[in-house]
């Protein structure tokens, strides 16, 4: 370990790298943190809004274009790294990247795990319908130990949020502190930017209000339900985002009889206005954060959300939106009554609790923290 006022090197690792993405946010803000960190991941696809980032040897094979065929072999090549020197390694893990392993001094480095979930392909297939087929059971049956194995490796471990710890807990048996992830709170609270004529013809097609929903169009995100709230309220409603289950959403707008508007990939200055401009953001899906519920309440925006999952940790019922239990037309009629009276300013100033500061602060506190008792352990002789 390095002697007193040595130079302190480390080590981040990312599952696989893509241009979007809630991880890959997390990754970003991390890689700042810690400037002088080498990078590690099993391959970069990310148009290169990451570079400088070693890629692991599936990037050479054609498994890369296959996440799925890519998984039985994901946890061999995180233990075949290679040899390097490292005071600490950081893994931000949604799947096996907790699993990493270096060669070298860096085998015996302390390793800490930011984890996004432990797979939930594998623990938790209920809300992923990615790991609900046959062939995904089957092959997380034998997975599930192992994980659970190499998740007693790292010396702490920061989860994203209490539902996640929670998680944790029952799936990997350890304890976690939680660190709610980056939101670019700034970027969502600043002044419009200029938009493009295309940009304004897109916001002048939006009626005067509206319920929000957005992400990707996939049926686990559960849009059809921000269709049930403006049938509910008599409100129409914007579904933005792109996905394949665009088709089944139009056939659910087309009989629920009120005005449902599709826009695909909003920019970033639409987006923006969208949230700006909405009733509320309905967001029913379960998440284990939730991002964008954060995202529009920096604009002032309050938001429905399911009152199970992470967005129950940042949406306050009552004061910056309303948690959803039954996703009865009653009930969603009284959410949105209650959201639509939420007070801008306390949305915001909810909204600045999860600012990239905040995160940046409480992540090289932790590693620091870390760091120290390892070397304090250390120099004990003491495991």
């Amino acid at each position: 370990m390095p002697q007193e006022g040595a130079h302190v090197t480390g080590i981040l690792v990312h599952e696989w790298l893509a241009r979007f993405g809630g991880s890959e946010n997390v990754f970003e803000v991390l890689s700042e943190t810690f400037p002088d960190a080498e990078r590690f991941c099993l391959w970069n696809d990310s148009d290169g809004r990451f570079t400088g980032v070693e890629e692991t040897i599936l990037a050479r094979t054609p498994l890369r274009r296959s996440k799925a065929a890519a998984l039985p072999f994901m946890p061999a090549v995180w233990r075949h790294l290679p040899a390097r020197e490292a005071d600490w390694i950081l893994c931000s893990s949604h799947l096996f990247a907790h699993h990493a392993r270096f060669g070298g001094p860096a085998r015996d480095a302390p390793k800490l795990v930011y984890a996004h979930t432990p797979a939930r392909y594998v623990w938790t297939p209920e809300l992923d319908g990615r790991g609900d087929g046959m062939l995904a059971r089957a092959v997380a049956a034998p997975l599930k130990p192992l994980d659970r194995k190499r998740a007693a490796e790292p010396v702490s471990i920061m989860a994203n949020s209490a539902f996640v710890a929670q998680r944790i807990a029952d799936t990997w048996e350890r304890e976690a502190g939680v660190i709610h992830p980056p939101i670019d709170v700034a970027a969502f609270a600043a002044d419009a930017d200029a938009l493009s004529a295309a940009e304004l013809a897109v916001l002048a097609s939006l009626p005067p209000e509206f319920l929000l929903g957005v992400s990707r169009f996939v049926p686990y995100k559960r849009l059809e339900r921000v269709i049930d709230a403006g049938r509910a309220t008599g409100v129409p409603v914007v579904l933005a985002g792109s996905g394949p289950d665009e088709e089944r959403l139009r056939a659910r707008a087309a009989q629920s009889g009120g005005p449902v508007l599709f826009l695909n990939d909003p920019s970033f200055a639409v987006l923006r206005e969208l949230y700006r401009r909405a009733l509320a953001l309905v967001f029913p899906s379960i998440e284990d954060f939730g991002i964008m519920p954060v995202e529009a309440m920096a604009t002032g925006t309050p938001v429905v959300a399911n009152a199970i999952g992470g967005t129950a940790e940042s949406v306050i019922d009552g004061l910056t939106g309303a948690l959803v239990h039954e996703w009865t037309d009653a009930e969603l009629k009284r959410a949105v009554e209650r959201a639509a009276g939420a007070d801008p300013a306390a949305c915001v100033a909810r909204a600045r609790e999860f600012d990239r500061p905040v995160f940046v602060d409480r992540i090289r506190d932790w590693v620091e923290s870390e760091t120290a008792a390892g070397r304090g352990r250390a120099e004990r002789g003491t495991p």
